[in-house]
């Protein structure tokens, strides 16, 4: 596996050598340019004083005399400013003169020629300038300048000879070597300093990647309490990053208290009356319980054996649910809810009759269409209308009240009771979750029929809401109108 160290470091590392080589080149280019034009005015315009001297030398004394003082001084002064190489030639291009700063730094010319492609060229074009060692003349490459002497003679352009001015090129490879040189330190330099700097970098962007893999393998050893800390005031990606993990972390952990919550909810609530029915049970095999009760022990059987059908039954209704949420249930249908809350109350008449309730309900006259699954919602409705009959205190009133508005059909169930404490509102839609003062009331219940409430208007992408002030409990959801 390639580590972002390597990937980073790779990638800076190329962009440095590419970025210098580009820029070494480009410099050196310039450079190399700069250099030689300067160089090549400079011979150019000595070769022109030494060829016009010289044609005025032929022009005055009709031939040429290179040992004369004169003569010579003149050349070999230009030589000395210049610090180049002058020689003169005559048309065939054998050397008559040369003159060097220095005596010549050992050069000898005695007896030479000048190559004959060069004394071509001068004699053709004029002119010649360019890198050369005049086949052999110079042991290393000198920038040459070469021009005419000519002059009119009876109307007549005449060849008299020809001026080479040679330039030391030496200080091009000094150029070349010290531009090397300063770039070798230099990439040098920058690649330590990226080094260090990429070291740091992906030290700092790795270390809390590091610390989330470490934490998620922790999580799938079963430990949900761990978290990524320190990074919340990076500001950057890997802040936002660790944010999230630690939501995801908090998600799974409350996941998981919900299971074991559930787990043992379940457990609880199959273990009551299963131990309930196998003591009387076994009381009535052995005849612990007299035969005169045995009637009262086995209604009681029946009742507890009821109570598991009905937790296996509201369990198995959950799990529908769950399943049907995951594939994100929408509305499938219309259906009038005015008829779906009358046939809800009037299922539960019976109970309502025998805890002296009397209902207010507040309903539009006409039909009330809205979207949604009318099996599901006819539950949610009985749901909430058990809930008010069964925790009403005898005697009062149930309000049932649904209104239009804002396209949806806002439908409320109060009732008057024990006020639930603020605590617990936020938990009455929990699974198997059952507030302190209704355990002793609802033996029946399991904790479920909110949950199924809250899971069937979730999946509808309804709300419902709960309040519970001075005795008044008061549900609230909506449904969309059709």
């Amino acid at each position: 596996m390639r580590s972002l160290y390597r990937r980073q470091l790779t990638m800076m590392v190329s962009i440095m050598l590419v970025s210098f080589t580009l820029l070494a080149g480009a410099f050196m280019l310039l450079s190399y340019r700069y250099i030689i034009g300067e160089t090549r005015d400079s011979v150019e315009r000595n070769a022109g004083y030494i060829s016009s001297f010289t044609s005025t030398y032929y022009r005055r004394y009709l031939t040429l005399d290179v040992q004369d003082e004169f003569y010579s001084s003149y050349v070999a002064t230009i030589a000395m400013i210049s610090n180049s190489h002058i020689i003169v030639a005559d048309p065939a291009g054998g050397i008559l003169y040369a003159a060097a700063p220095d005596d010549g730094y050992g050069y000898s010319f005695e007896n030479s020629v000048l190559p004959e492609g060069i004394v071509s060229e001068v004699r053709s074009r004029g002119s010649f300038n360019g890198m050369t060692n005049l086949g052999g003349i110079y042991p290393e490459r000198r920038y040459v300048s070469a021009l005419l002497v000519t002059n009119q003679i009876v109307g007549q352009p005449m060849v008299q000879g020809m001026v080479l001015v040679a330039a030391d090129a030496s200080n091009l490879s000094e150029m070349w070597s010290s531009t090397a040189t300063i770039f070798f330190f230099s990439a040098v330099v920058v690649f330590l300093i990226s080094v260090i700097a990429s070291t740091l970098t992906s030290a700092y962007q790795t270390r809390p990647l590091n610390e989330m893999a470490e934490a998620a393998r922790k999580f799938g050893q079963g430990e949900f309490d761990v978290r990524v800390e320190g990074y919340e005031d990076r500001g950057d990606e890997v802040s936002a990053l660790a944010e999230a993990f630690n939501s995801m972390a908090n998600s799974l952990e409350k996941v998981e208290s919900q299971r074991s919550e559930f787990i043992a909810n379940v457990s609880h609530e199959l273990k009551t009356p299963m131990t309930t029915i196998a003591g009387f049970a076994e009381g009535i095999l052995d005849g612990t319980v007299p035969p005169e009760r045995e009637r009262e022990s086995l209604e009681i059987v029946v009742s507890e054996t009821r109570r598991l059908s009905r937790l296996v039954r509201r369990m198995l209704d959950l799990s529908r649910l769950n399943a049907l949420a995951e594939s994100t249930v929408t509305a499938q249908e219309t259906f009038d809810l005015t008829e779906v809350m009358s046939r809800v109350l009037i299922s539960l008449e019976a109970k309502i009759t025998s805890r002296q309730l009397d209902v207010d309900v507040q309903m539009p006259e006409g039909k009330l269409m809205v979207w949604g699954d009318p099996d599901s919602i006819t539950q949610v409705c009985y749901n909430l209308l058990d809930n008010a009959a069964k925790f009403a205190a005898p005697g009062t009133t149930i309000s049932i009240q649904i209104a239009k508005k804002d396209g949806k059909a806002h439908t409320t169930i109060r009732n008057l009771g024990a006020t639930i404490p603020p605590e617990e509102l936020p938990l009455l839609f929990e699974r198997f979750h059952k507030a302190d003062y209704s355990r002793s009331m609802d033996r029946e219940g399991v904790g479920l029929g909110l949950y199924i409430v809250k899971t069937i208007l979730g999946g509808l992408k309804e709300n419902i809401t709960v309040t519970s002030e001075d005795g008044v409990t008061q549900f609230h959801f909506t449904l969309t109108l059709a």
